[in-house]
């Protein structure tokens, strides 16, 4: 079989073979989300994700938290007085680079991370 010849019909029941699955492909609007990265990135912003291919849209890499109690009151409370943002516009990644999602109050990050 060469791979170049294969139809469109070949090609969606090879892909059905190895459990690549429709809904995998519907992009998931995740929120306002504290994005942390392999290699210690830390972002924040409006997350997406579609099958294996990550983005946080209007992106700030957290530079310092300026919190007391951790990544949860940040994600809880917003960007506090020593919070250090760097904006970076576009994020994007693959999802196994992800370590860990922290869904943040939209309310407290609004002003932030606008839609």
């Amino acid at each position: 079989m060469n791979i170049d010849e294969l139809t469109v019909g070949q090609a969606k029941e090879l892909s059905s073979l190895f459990g690549i699955r429709k809904e995998c492909q519907k992009e998931i609007d995740g929120g306002i989300r504290i994005v942390v990265l392999q290699r210690g990135w830390v972002i924040v912003g409006r997350y997406f994700r579609k099958g294996t291919e990550c983005r946080v849209e209007g992106s700030f890499v957290i530079r310092r938290w300026g919190t007391t109690k951790g990544i949860g009151e940040l994600a809880l409370n917003g960007p506090l007085s020593n919070t250090v943002l760097e904006p970076t516009g576009l994020s994007e990644f693959h999802r196994s680079a992800e370590v860990l999602t922290v869904r943040c109050d939209e309310s407290k990050w609004v002003k932030v991370c606008p839609k």
